[in-house]
């Protein structure tokens, strides 16, 4: 080849080697209508030459006393364009593959991730498929070397650290799903994924870097664990939600009904075996008697229980919360409680907002007590977490999930639209409608 090479950056300083002959003498070398920038007359047939600024392809002349020659053509390259990358963001280990788009990238000879070069693929003058390399967190610069110069362009691509969990809540709901629990943590912008027992979830929404609501999938009653993956990687918390099975109505020594109370949704009783009044009791779903599914039951509401015990209180309740109106959050007793009326529970519109009640001894309702739930306030979204006992009087319309520790009594006419869950003692029951809500 003549000229060698025969290609260069438009802003000159390309060595190039020209082959010929008479070069003996030469005084002047040209690149089109410039001159070179230096020249070395080697021998007779070889200079070594440096560019001059040009553009396009020009005709390279050699001057010697004896006259001009041509020698051949050199071609002018404009330096390579980046202009963005495609995912524009990966884990801090790198090995994702990423597409460089911007143009006059044919004569690519080296692609550099901050300071590390990295293998690529020439796809075409306008695209480049590269091989991430491991980096720490942050933004890098993307540079691009062809025979037409170097360019870099600067927070081209962004490496992740890794999403991390740190709590679930609520950490528990209903086996069928249905319900909106938060995850919150650290990296989770980039989410593309969330799955809890290994299934995808209905729906996610990502609120901020830290904080994801997520809409439950159905699932199997016990513990599950929480996975999110992101474009920085996946993080799993182990057993991090429970998945209450669809008990209606659970003791730990025995059930005790009288009358046609009507049960919608499974009974259970374990380790005690006693159930008794059903007949002329109903119930719409099975009755568990110290089998594998009301064991497990006991295992989930101790879970359940202790969770809701752990929380941090929002506020503090005494003595009787009849006629009071609350908003979504825990709310705290040191020792009874009392229900005479109605309490008010209003959701402000906010169809997933959580009630929790932590009792420190007993909960006890008057005659024709009620709980009522208003601006899309949910029974599944109501907590009970009774440190002994409750008990509820005749014709209670009651609302949300009890979780006692020792037992519940249901006097005669009462109704609950939830869950009546006795971890040690019993429920007793007396003509009462009991409905379990997802």
């Amino acid at each position: 080849m003549p000229v060698s090479p025969d290609q260069g950056s438009t802003g000159g300083h390309t060595e190039v080697i020209l082959t010929g002959s008479d070069f003996t003498g030469a005084y002047d070398v040209s690149f089109g209508s410039s001159r070179a920038a230096s020249f070395t007359v080697v021998n007779n047939t070889t200079i070594i030459a440096t560019t001059p600024i040009g553009c396009g392809a020009v005709r390279v002349t050699v001057t010697t006393p004896r006259g001009t020659g041509f020698v051949g053509y050199f071609y002018y390259l404009p330096p390579p364009v980046v202009r963005f990358a495609t995912p524009s963001v990966g884990p801090i280990a790198g090995g994702n593959t990423v597409t460089i788009t911007g143009s006059h990238f044919w004569t690519a000879s080296e692609v550099r991730f901050g300071t590390r070069a990295v293998a690529f693929t020439v796809v075409s003058d306008d695209k480049l498929t590269v091989t991430v390399p491991a980096a720490s967190a942050g933004p890098v610069t993307v540079t691009v070397t062809t025979r037409g110069g170097t360019t870099t362009a600067r927070d081209v691509y962004n490496y992740l650290n890794p999403p991390a969990l740190t709590s679930v809540s609520p950490a528990f709901g209903p086996a069928d799903g249905g319900n909106q629990v938060v995850l919150t943590g650290t990296a989770l912008s980039h989410t593309t994924g969330v799955t809890i027992g290994g299934i995808p979830v209905t729906a996610y929404r990502i609120v901020s870097d830290t904080r994801i609501e997520v809409l439950v999938p159905a699932g199997t009653p016990g513990p599950a664990d929480v996975s999110v993956t992101t474009l920085g990687g996946t993080t799993t918390a182990v057993g991090a939600y429970t998945y209450q099975a669809a008990f209606a109505v659970l003791a730990g020594q025995t059930v005790t009904n009288t009358g046609p109370s009507v049960v919608n949704g499974d009974l259970g009783v374990s380790p005690g075996t006693a159930v008794t009044g059903f007949p002329p009791g109903l119930v719409n779903g099975t009755i568990h008697s110290a089998d594998a599914a009301a064991l497990q039951a006991q295992n989930d509401l101790t879970v359940a229980y202790d969770n809701a015990a752990g929380r941090t209180p929002d506020a503090s309740i005494s003595g009787d919360l009849g006629g009071l109106t609350l908003a979504p959050g825990v709310y705290n007793a040191a020792s009874s409680i009392g229900l005479t009326g109605t309490l008010t529970l209003d959701a402000g519109g906010n169809v997933n907002a959580v009630w929790v009640f932590q009792v420190g001894s007993t909960l006890t309702t008057a005659s024709a007590s009620s709980v009522l739930l208003i601006n899309g306030a949910a029974p599944r979204n109501v907590y009970w977490q009774i440190g002994s006992s409750a008990t509820l009087g005749t014709n209670t319309t009651f609302v949300g999930r009890i979780l006692a520790l020792t037992s519940i009594t249901i006097t005669t006419g009462t109704t609950i639209d939830g869950q009546a869950l006795a971890r040690n003692g019993s429920v007793t029951m007396d003509n009462n409608t009991i409905t379990r809500r997802t």
